[in-house]
């Protein structure tokens, strides 16, 4: 009777379909962080946009980790396991909680970190947006605001993050 119950039970079982798997946890340490031949760790970000019904560009600005640091780009670290676009991808749902669709690099510029006093590379990718998450692996303690572009300059702290802004904006503005 037993064998029938669970023949039964598994010929009636129609799962719904799982459209797209996300994880609500954030890739941790250094263990698998890339760094190039002479020691600069290897930092990849986007800028995540959108275009509103007038057709005017919003960009998706996250607070930074620490209270009071202001508004910047969802970037982090690039890791062996995983191809740049990928890398930019993750962090962006990671920091963000936006997907979408990756356009060319906006380029490459070399930064000290202030917390690790070591030299990085950190390539920029716009993103166009095609879907945001409620909730997101860094939901908890990080905030997020779509702005415009001439905002999204003013308000962002770090000023690598602003040089690539401004290429962005000179790649769909002008």
């Amino acid at each position: 009777m037993t064998d029938l119950y669970v023949s039964l039970f598994i010929s009636n079982y129609s799962p719904t379909p799982i459209q797209k798997v996300i994880s609500l946890v954030s890739r941790t340490g250094r263990d698998l962080q890339r760094y190039d031949t002479t020691g600069y760790r290897q930092v990849v970000g986007c800028i995540p946009y959108r275009y509103k019904n007038d057709g005017e560009i919003e960009v998706l600005l996250i607070s930074a980790q620490k209270k009071g640091k202001g508004m910047l780009l969802p970037k982090g670290g690039w890791e062996i396991d995983e191809s740049i676009e990928e890398a930019a991808l993750r962090e962006t749902m990671e920091e963000a909680g936006v997907t979408g669709d990756l356009e060319e690099t906006l380029g490459k510029w070399q930064y000290k970190s202030k917390r690790h006093n070591m030299v990085h590379d950190g390539f920029m990718f716009p993103m166009l947006v095609s879907e945001q998450f409620e909730q997101w692996p860094e939901s908890g303690f990080r905030q997020r605001k779509w702005v415009c572009l001439s905002e999204a300059i003013d308000l962002c702290q770090i000023w690598w993050m602003r040089e690539a802004l401004e290429v962005f904006v000179d790649r769909k503005c002008l």
